[in-house]
């Protein structure tokens, strides 16, 4: 009895050895599919058996309940992170359940333009079919509350950049961090300012650094352009920039700017109040930032757009007005 007893054991001993060498075997094995990556997304509390099958089901040539087993004694399947996977072919069992380990979730990227204005940041995000709608139903007060923001109004404060999130993330988290490097962009650059300024907070220069980013046409004259805004702040002028006329129209702009625009008084009126307007009026990015907070030494306090995205500076309304004659009013003889 005994002896059998023994040799049932050898036999079973066997069987689990060559079991566990077929699946440490079929751990290894590249999964082979036509197509591009299959993506699954894991919900929070899933078990390991049901996220096995889900996988398989989701089109991985994977079977399930070898999965299930691998996940179990190759690799700690309970730390199995939630999230969106994008698992491409040649992947085998053990990496993608490592990948899932690791929390390697596949991930998607909203942009935001320097110039832009909030309205079209939070479109791009409503855009975005892979991030919880969150702010959507929310005030702008609401969502600067929402993600911890001191000021209550929103526009010029997120920084234009890329930023990436995973499936499911939700918009205000891609606002926090915007809204973040916004913050530390501004305050790294106030303590590089020059002295004398005439800027009382941060936010008068961010305020100054959003029209110099929608009124500078070409990089190089950055620091001059936003010379002349800070000579005029300093000479009690008015800005006089066409772009916060244009924010404080709205959507009633249509594209033409008129007289009659002018005319009008707004909060956002620089031809008629001095000083800077009350917000910024669209997002900077951070050589705005650098300008608005080191202009160049300049005396100038005009300028012109010459057609080609440059600038023309002058230090008198006389010269001003000859380069509008030269390069607005008659462009044909400019030309020649």
């Amino acid at each position: 009895m005994t002896r059998l007893l023994s040799r049932l054991f050898l036999i079973v001993l066997v069987l689990a050895l060559v079991c566990a060498g077929g699946l440490f075997w079929y751990a290894r094995q590249p999964l082979q599919w036509a197509g591009g990556a299959i993506e699954y997304t894991l919900k929070p509390g899933t078990a390991l058996r049901q996220a096995a099958r889900q996988i398989e089901t989701a089109g991985v040539p994977v079977d399930g309940a070898l999965l299930g087993l691998i996940g179990r004694f190759a690799v700690d399947g309970t730390r199995l992170q939630a999230g969106s996977y994008a698992f491409s072919s040649g992947l085998t069992p053990i990496q993608l359940l490592e990948k899932m380990t690791r929390g390697d979730v596949s991930m998607r990227e909203v942009r935001f333009i320097e110039g832009w204005t909030w309205r079209q940041m939070r479109a791009a995000l409503a855009a975005q079919p892979d991030l919880k709608q969150d702010a959507a139903a929310l005030s702008d007060a609401e969502v600067m509350a929402r993600i911890g923001a001191e000021s209550t109004q929103p526009e010029g404060w997120f920084f234009p950049d890329t930023y990436l999130f995973a499936v499911g993330d939700s918009d205000l988290s891609v606002l926090a961090r915007a809204h973040h490097a916004m913050r530390r962009q501004l305050d790294q650059a106030w303590a590089a300012r020059q002295q004398g300024l005439p800027y009382a907070t941060p936010r008068d220069a961010l305020i100054m650094a959003s029209i110099v980013e929608k009124e500078t046409g070409a990089a190089a004259d950055r620091d001059k352009v936003a010379s002349v805004f800070v000579n005029r702040l300093r000479a009690d002028m008015p800005l006089q920039t066409d772009p916060t006329v244009i924010y404080g129209l709205g959507e009633r702009f249509d594209g033409n700017l008129t007289r009659a625009h002018l005319q009008a008084d707004n909060p956002y009126n620089t031809y008629l109040r001095r000083g800077l307007p009350p917000t910024p009026i669209a997002a900077p990015g951070r050589a705005s930032l650098d300008a608005a907070l080191n202009p160049a030494p300049t005396q100038y306090y005009y300028f012109v757009a010459r057609g080609d995205g440059s600038s023309v500076f002058s230090k008198t309304l006389a010269e001003h007005n000859s380069a509008v004659d030269r390069y607005q009013r008659r462009p044909a003889r400019a030309q020649r």
